[in-house]
């Protein structure tokens, strides 16, 4: 349950990175209020998975699902550069998190 809280944590980091783009330097009320909602609910499932995952494992995959995934939404919201090299360096973000994940079982 704690790998489930973990991977949902880093989907909110994704949802509160993207936010802080709509959110115009918190200078817009609505996207605001959601980037800051969504900020403490990454934190706090973080923080919950924590307590069972190694913390430099928890962080590391955290951030990589967070940096893949905005990345990702960076191309399909905001008409970032999707070149090879580009989505390639987002697979060895994604494999490194997956590695984590396989080697922390053992």
């Amino acid at each position: 349950m704690a790998w489930v809280m973990l991977f949902v944590a880093g989907l909110f980091e994704c949802a509160w990175a993207v936010g802080l783009k709509y959110s115009e330097g918190f200078t817009r009320p609505v996207p605001s209020v959601l980037t800051i909602a969504a900020m403490l609910v990454s934190f706090w499932l973080l923080s919950v998975a924590m307590k069972i995952v190694p913390v430099g494992t928890a962080y590391a995959v955290w951030t990589g699902i967070g940096a893949a995934g905005v990345a990702v939404a960076g191309i399909l919201l905001f008409n970032e550069p999707r070149d090879l090299a580009r989505v390639f360096c987002i697979f060895l973000i994604i494999a490194g998190v997956a590695g984590l994940r396989v080697l922390a079982g053992k």
